[in-house]
């Protein structure tokens, strides 16, 4: 069988569907990768049956969410909960949030899954907060975090970017902050092409004196920090942020444009990785760190090179819509039952750009059962008028 699949001006293709996945080593129950610490940040499950608006609360389908959180720990890999790609700030709000984490670290004990969780002020919801706002909703999430026993990751805040006046507010908030953590921290820096509130973070729009502060912050605390994830989107400027990095403090790439060469590094280092597009690689990024754990290299990059279009797809501009493409591949893997998201976020991207995601993701394998791809493709495609 085969598809009509359209263009942005209307003109139909066909596409000939993947007869099966790609085969897949099965990972060893319990066992962890020894080259590198891997986060996948996962997407939330909305409920589809709520009677919700998109800006009223989020309804969340809580069994779907946290079987897909066991999903990614069967494969090894790290939950990094309640991120940009779990939509914070984008529907999801700091009570659901709160909820997500406590559900989730509690699973993680039970499996034995690793998980970190973000801490952040997105329940200061009106207007820019005076700098000891900030640091109160700081607070009392890490709280909610440190309580459940997830490692806590300290996202950047538009309340704080809204408020800061220059460098010393990042460097008397995040110190004070620093300071009470029970345990070492993940430092986020997440850049305004994800956020565009976030323009400016770190007291400067110039991004070498953003850094210049960021590492001060760093080495005045290198015992509070466990690393860094950097979501900026320069290879470049991540490579050479963290050969700056005091020893013992890792990077985490959440570079989702370039992660291969970042993961894969040089002889002066690499990166970890904390990314959104691990949510629908989960598998096929697993065995490609399981090659990597054997000092293959190049096997390493042969698995995940070929996934770097579909990512840079997904995550185009404007880049924050990322979250669309990647729950609509966790619909046609069969990981969720719809597509439907929570803030009404499905309807973010265009049917054109959902249908190259999906030849991208069947091209590469992904789907466990393409049969069912293809049907939930055929039903997506006749909604919209398309017909077979």
């Amino acid at each position: 069988m085969t598809l009509l699949l359209p263009d942005a001006h209307g003109a139909l293709r066909t596409h000939e569907p993947s007869p099966e996945p790609l085969r897949r080593t099965r990972p060893i129950p319990g066992s962890a990768f020894t080259s590198r610490t891997v986060f996948s940040a996962a997407h939330v499950v909305a409920d589809p049956y709520a009677d919700t608006t998109p800006d009223g609360p989020a309804a969340i389908d809580w069994d779907a969410t946290l079987a897909f959180r066991r999903h990614l720990w069967s494969h090894g890999l790290g939950v990094a909960e309640a991120m940009d790609t779990a939509q914070r700030g984008m529907g999801l709000d700091w009570a659901t949030a709160a909820e997500l984490i406590r559900r989730s670290a509690t699973e993680a004990k039970a499996t034995g899954g690793r998980i970190a969780c973000g801490v952040g002020t997105d329940q200061l919801t009106g207007p820019a907060a005076a700098l000891a706002d900030v640091r109160s909703a700081y607070e009392e999430q890490l709280a909610v975090v440190e309580e459940s026993g997830a490692q806590a990751i300290l996202m950047a805040s538009r309340a704080l970017a809204a408020t800061a006046q220059g460098p010393d507010d990042y460097l008397e908030v995040y110190g004070h902050l620093l300071r009470q953590a029970a345990e070492p921290v993940i430092l986020h820096w997440l850049g305004p092409m994800f956020d565009p509130a976030l323009e400016g973070y770190w007291g400067s729009s110039d991004l070498d004196a953003a850094t210049d502060t960021f590492l001060e912050v760093i080495a005045a605390h290198p015992d509070k920090v466990d690393g860094i994830k950097v979501s900026l989107l320069d290879a470049r400027r991540e490579i050479d942020l963290r050969r700056r990095l005091p020893r013992g403090v890792r990077c985490y790439t959440g570079d989702d444009f370039n992660y291969p060469e970042l993961i894969a590094g040089d002889d002066q280092g690499f990166s970890h990785a904390l990314l959104g597009i691990f949510d629908p690689l989960g598998p096929l990024a697993a065995d490609a760190v399981r090659v990597l754990d054997t000092g293959d290299t190049d096997g390493f990059r042969a698995l995940l090179d070929p996934t770097v279009a579909l990512s840079r797809h997904l995550f185009r501009a404007p880049t924050r819509y990322y979250k669309t493409g990647v729950v609509f591949l966790a619909w046609l893997s069969g990981h969720q039952s719809h597509f439907t998201m929570v803030g009404g976020l499905q309807s973010a991207r265009s049917l054109p750009h959902l249908v190259r995601a999906y030849e991208l993701a069947d091209g590469l394998g992904l789907f466990p059962d393409p049969v069912l791809a293809e049907d939930r493709m055929r039903t997506l495609l006749k909604l919209h008028g398309v017909d077979q």
